[in-house]
C-alpha cells in the first residue's frame, strides 16, 4: 500500500469510521435509545447517554499495562544478562 493509498484511507475512516470501537458505540446508542424509551423520568430524570451502556476496555488496559522497562529486564535476565542500570552491577 502506498503512502497515498493510505493517506486516503485514513481521511475515508475520519468521514465514514468503521470497526470495532464504532460498532461498540452503535450498539450503546441503540441501548440507550430503549432504556430512554422506557425509562420512568420520576426515577431517572436525566435521559441515559450511549457512553453508559459501553464497556470500558481501554482504562483496564492501561491499568494493566506493564511498564515497558520491566519486560526487557525480565527478558534480559531470563536470557542470563546482567542488570547494568544499577552500580553495584559490575
Amino acid at each position: 500500500m502506498s503512502a497515498a493509498e493510505f493517506a486516503e484511507w485514513m481521511a475515508y475512516y475520519s468521514l465514514e469510521p468503521w470497526g470495532a470501537e464504532y460498532d461498540a458505540y452503535e450498539r450503546a446508542l441503540i441501548a440507550s435509545t430503549i432504556a430512554n424509551v422506557h425509562r420512568d423520568p420520576k426515577k431517572q430524570k436525566q435521559p441515559f447517554k450511549p457512553e453508559q451502556f459501553m464497556r470500558r476496555f481501554k482504562e483496564q488496559k492501561q491499568a494493566q499495562k506493564p511498564n515497558l522497562l520491566d519486560k526487557v529486564k525480565m527478558i534480559n535476565r531470563l536470557m542470563g544478562g546482567k542488570d547494568l542500570t544499577h552500580d553495584d552491577a559490575e
